[in-house]
């Protein structure tokens, strides 16, 4: 997500600063609210009991295996099944040991990764302020050690009578976690937390939905069966969890060979190194600002990538080194690379969906375009999305033959050209919304000097 047209000198750096600055003021704040709510802890527990000690170690034990088989989100989060334990831990033994136990687990994680002290203050604190809400939500509604309570070994019975108690402390605890983790990245990239949430949970959602229930059995079998029992569960969990990084890494995998091919493309022309980079965020932006669905902001997004990929032929490699303004004969050429992008995309099953979005990213509001002279809603929303972002570009990259344009002066050129070259109701949604002027600052992730941090996001599979 290089924005090459703006200059990255000591401003870039400044701003990169400021935002790890807030990164790490903000996990100071989870820290001491994270404090507070232990030591409010520590006052309403009882006794540390020898069951509860022995509990507290061995599930810090299970949750260090969990954590050192931690796995990759968006936005460089990282997620475990560490959660489990961790939250099995507020039924089992809903002490402020426990509390300790994984604050200590935290920390041993972060110092054996090379992470940022703003990451790993917050991924210490957040486990910790995660845990202790989920105690005492438990403690709350009336919940009390599954060791403590005579109906241990009895499932129906237990979770008739502890059930809403737990349900209420794992749902809690899950928006804690969830909300404090997405606010951190949101900072630091300088993105909505909403955005930064929705996008972290897409790659989540199904295990979390299964979590609770897993959650509560895992604590049962534990407390009426014992350590080994709670491993039956544990055991496929854990294929489960490597069978969900592989799918995870090998989108991943995709998405790399995918950039590396447009890196490929763009290499032969020194004046627009970046440009799908870019016209990929500034769709996304713009997918945003008009209140897609998430889904259909991804698609947008990977369709934007790729919206030049047609060019990788060799027909056009001296017109895309070329300097100077095309001819009328070479610009003639240069409109087949929609359609040549389109058929190379068409050929490979999972990026189908993106043909007609690619095909048409040169058309028109008014029917003006390439290469079918669409027209109004007949040109696919995505292509028209596509259509703004690499205008923009275009318009605010520095050329031989030209000086890149200011913000307000793109401002100007897209209300000149609604109803002709842009469809009017995202013209006016875009510049209408505040995200608007992000269109024209580097993304913070992308400054010098910016490294992300890997936040564990524990509620994960």
């Amino acid at each position: 997500m290089d924005l090459g047209y703006l200059t990255r000198g000591e401003g870039a750096h400044q701003k990169a600063s400021n935002m790890r600055n807030r990164q790490l003021v903000f996990a100071l704040v989870v820290a001491a609210v994270s404090i507070v709510a232990g030591y409010a802890l520590y006052l309403g527990s009882g006794p540390l009991t020898a069951e509860i000690r022995t509990a507290v170690i061995v599930l810090s034990a299970f949750a260090i295996v969990a954590e050192t088989l931690a796995y990759l989100l968006p936005h460089g989060a990282r997620a475990s099944i560490g959660f489990i334990p961790y939250l099995a831990s507020a039924l089992i033994a809903p002490h402020w040991t426990s509390v300790l136990a994984v604050a200590i687990v935290a920390l041993l994680i972060q110092l054996t990764q090379r992470i940022r002290i703003e990451a790993a203050v917050l991924n210490v604190a957040q486990q910790a302020l995660t845990l202790t809400v989920a105690i005492l939500a438990y403690q709350g509604l009336g919940g009390q050690s599954f060791l403590a309570t005579p109906l241990h070994d009895n499932f129906a019975a237990l979770t008739k009578s502890m059930g809403l108690a737990a349900l209420s402390a794992y749902a809690l605890s899950f928006a804690v976690n969830n909300l404090v983790v997405s606010m951190f990245i949101a900072i630091g990239d300088g993105e909505s937390t909403l955005n930064v949430w929705r996008e972290l949970k897409l790659s989540t959602i199904g295990f979390d939905l299964l979590a609770s229930p897993i959650v509560f059995l895992f604590a049962w079998l534990y407390a009426a069966h014992g350590a080994m029992a709670a491993a039956i569960i544990w055991v496929p969990m854990v294929g489960l969890r490597e069978l969900h990084r592989t799918n995870l890494e090998l989108e991943r995998t995709n998405q790399e060979l995918l950039e590396l091919m447009v890196k490929s493309i763009e290499a032969r022309d020194p004046y627009t190194s970046g440009h799908s980079r870019r016209v990929e965020q500034y769709s996304t932006t713009i997918a945003r600002a008009l209140g897609l669905p998430a889904r259909e902001i991804a698609r947008v997004s990977r369709a934007a990538l790729l919206h030049d990929v047609g060019k990788i032929y060799e027909k056009y490699g001296s017109l895309l080194s070329k300097a100077d303004r095309l001819s009328n004969s070479e610009w003639r050429i240069m409109q087949e690379h929609p359609v040549d992008g389109a058929n190379l995309v068409a050929t490979m099953t999972r990026l189908r969906e993106l043909v007609e979005s690619i095909r048409h990213h040169h058309e028109n509001w008014d029917g003006s375009g390439y290469p079918d002279a669409l027209s109004g809603d007949a040109i696919p929303i995505a292509a028209r999305i596509i259509r703004f972002a690499d205008t923009i570009d275009a318009m605010t990259t520095q050329r031989p033959y030209r000086a890149a344009l200011s913000e307000e002066q793109v401002r100007q050129e897209v209300v000149r050209c609604r109803g002709t070259q842009f469809d009017p109701n995202i013209a006016d949604r875009l510049l209408g919304s505040s995200l608007w002027t992000s269109l024209f600052s580097p993304p913070v992730h992308d400054l010098p000097g910016h490294v992300r941090g890997r936040p564990t996001l524990s509620v994960s599979s």
